[in-house]
């Protein structure tokens, strides 16, 4: 006997196309175009698994399915939309869909979800929560194809407490979707606190994490408490993770494995209950393979990785992305201002290496210094000085040295501007240059101090230390002729 799919949708097209891929599956299709007919179908008892789209000419399929959900909590409902923004993916989730599939689909994708959603029909469903309408302070804006498998990823991990790992250029938004797992999943009534790595002195790193109690080192004159207390019964956010030294990283690990800590200077252990959510620019594969950083540590934070595209891959976003900007201005004071169809074309085709928060400044500069109500595109090529600047092309040989750390330091400038990165800047270049030089000359020489001191043209000694300030972990190994 064939299975019954409830197909509704607004687009007769759509229908049709569905209803024909649906029938020479093997199933029997009832398609309708309003959400009373499909009503009265559930409300019946028919039907093995419902498919609908969010808008319809007489309501909103997500008003009637937590009534469909309690009538019967069996029936697995696909979400089609062509809305496609992080809050519908979410709202779907929240109000029990199976799957959401944003518009345009692959018709293999349907398929298989339906075929997936009858397997699973007798399978006990997750619990329901309210839900509350983001409108324009949605965390998440873009409407790409680039960012739809995101939204999906998220909405099913609202629900759980599995470590992610998200990993993505700087500023591509990598806080905000840590804060969007927070603030929409079952720890929300709980702490989101964030730590930046990059931005701790090496020596401190540990008593951020941990506390300290009194007299523990010069300086702790009371109990503090650590990043981990702050942060319980909610979300730890780890920023720049590759940048933790490798000591600290052991301390995290064992943590992870454990459950507990220990202070700095304490001698009891605390247990402690938080969801970590990892972030990184940096490519942790290749920073293991120069030592910098534990494998067994990079498993257990890459449970469920999550990968920000950056803002060049998703240009169909730069509109909205300009619109939200612009209202979010507005809102605290600025004159209304919009942007040329020339001027988004112009910002379109700019390679954008300070992704959205590069955006976002010019965003908010645009919007503070210029009097015009509609911005031009010239006004938009003047500010990102595109005649000056050279074009991004495939790199056709190697970068040397100067030219990359002077990159390097640009991007980092413009992601900040018009305020300046943290303090520390000369030593926190210094230190990502030398590590990986440092690690590189180890593994070259197979491990061995004195050949690596030697093509280095370092003392043993100096090297030595420099081995403890980066937390390198040795590899001795046979090089082969």
């Amino acid at each position: 006997m064939s299975h019954v799919v409830l197909l509704a949708d607004d687009d007769a097209a759509i229908r049709m196309v569905l209803n024909q891929a649906l029938t020479r599956a093997g199933y029997e299709v009832r398609p309708t175009g309003n959400i009373s007919t499909m009503w009265n179908w559930v409300s019946r008892g028919e039907g093995d698994v419902l498919i609908t789209d969010v808008a319809m000419p007489d309501g909103n399929a997500f008003e009637v399915m937590p009534k469909i959900k309690k009538l019967r909590p069996d029936l697995p409902m696909i979400v089609m939309s062509a809305q496609n923004t992080f809050m519908t993916a979410i709202r779907a989730s929240e109000v029990g869909a199976y799957e959401y599939l944003p518009k345009p689909f692959d018709i293999t994708e349907v398929l298989s979800v339906v075929s997936r959603a009858l397997a699973d029909a007798k399978k006990p469903a997750s619990a329901e929560r309210k839900v509350e309408e983001a409108g324009d302070t949605m965390p998440l804006v873009g409407r790409s194809a680039a960012m739809q498998d995101i939204y999906r990823a998220l909405a099913r991990l609202m629900q759980t407490d599995l470590t992610v790992m998200i990993t993505g250029e700087s500023g591509t938004g990598k806080e905000l979707v840590a804060r969007a797992l927070h603030d929409f999943g079952k720890r929300r009534n709980g702490p989101f606190v964030a730590i930046n790595m990059a931005a701790i002195p090496r020596d401190l790193i540990e008593a951020e994490l941990f506390g300290h109690e009194k007299g523990a080192f010069t300086g702790a004159n009371t109990r503090s408490s650590g990043r981990f207390e702050q942060a319980e019964g909610g979300t730890l956010f780890l920023d720049e993770i590759g940048d933790m030294p490798m000591d600290a990283q052991t301390r995290l690990l064992r943590v992870l494995q454990e459950g507990e800590y220990t202070m700095v200077g304490g001698r009891n252990a605390i247990k402690t209950n938080v969801r970590i959510v990892a972030a990184t620019h940096r490519d942790l594969s290749q920073m293991i393979r120069q030592g910098l950083f534990r494998e067994d540590l990079y498993y257990r934070l890459n449970v469920v990785p999550i990968r920000l595209p950056p803002l060049r891959e998703r240009i169909d976003d730069i509109s909205d992305l300009v619109q939200h900007f612009l209202r979010a201005a507005e809102r605290e004071g600025e004159a209304p201002k919009t942007l040329s169809s020339d001027a988004i074309r112009l910002m379109q085709n700019y390679s954008w290496p300070g992704n959205i928060r590069e955006l976002e400044n010019l965003v908010r500069r645009l919007s503070a210094l210029y009097a015009d109500e509609s911005i031009s595109a010239e006004i938009v090529q003047n500010e990102l000085n595109i005649a000056d600047r050279p074009t991004v092309t495939a790199a056709t040989g190697p970068v040397d040295v100067s030219t990359a750390v002077e990159s390097h330091v640009g991007q980092l400038l413009r992601e900040y501007e018009p305020n300046l990165p943290p303090a520390g800047l000369y030593q926190r270049v210094i230190d990502r240059v030398e590590a990986p030089l440092i690690a590189m000359a180890l593994n070259a020489c197979g491990g061995n101090q004195i050949k690596a001191a030697d093509l280095l043209g370092l003392n043993r000694n100096t090297l030595r230390k420099k081995i403890r300030t980066h937390s390198i972990e040795i590899v001795k190994h046979s090089r082969r002729n």
